[in-house]
């Protein structure tokens, strides 16, 4: 597998799972995923939410991403630091495929409230029942 995999898996899947830390306590939400491409993984949320101060205190993150499948499904983890995407054609962007960011208050590109943000560098590994205790094979992405 290789960094298409990984591309391909995340949109295909954008059910996903985010994990920050605040303090020495980690925390994990459900997200709806945005998009992956060569560039990283991206998401986006508000300044107003915790996870915002969390990343911006610790930049760690880590994604999972889980298939569902009757007979065990497959996940896959991405791991890495998160960047904060300054471009205000991505928030456009952002506020166009996703609508339900305006319930938060974010009413244009340019409303300081709305954060887009990336692992554009990291590590990523799959995970399915047949290779439950099989050695971690990571798969680095990003320069």
């Amino acid at each position: 597998m290789d960094y298409k995999d990984c591309i391909k898996f995340a949109n295909q899947n954008p059910v996903c799972y985010l994990a920050t830390a605040e303090g020495d306590q980690p925390r994990v939400r459900a997200l709806l995923f945005w998009y992956a491409d060569e560039t990283g993984f991206y998401l986006q949320s508000g300044t107003m939410k915790e996870l915002y101060s969390q990343l911006k205190k610790n930049p760690n993150a880590e994604i999972c991403f889980y298939r569902q499948d009757p007979k065990a499904g497959a996940m896959m983890r991405v791991a890495g630091k998160v960047e904060f995407v300054e471009d205000i054609n991505l928030k456009a962007k952002a506020l166009e495929q996703r609508p339900f960011l305006k319930g938060l208050g974010i009413a244009s590109p340019e409303d300081q409230k709305l954060v887009i943000f990336r692992i554009p560098k990291g590590v990523a590994c799959f995970w399915t029942m047949e290779t439950n205790l099989a050695p971690k094979e990571y798969i680095r992405f990003g320069k």
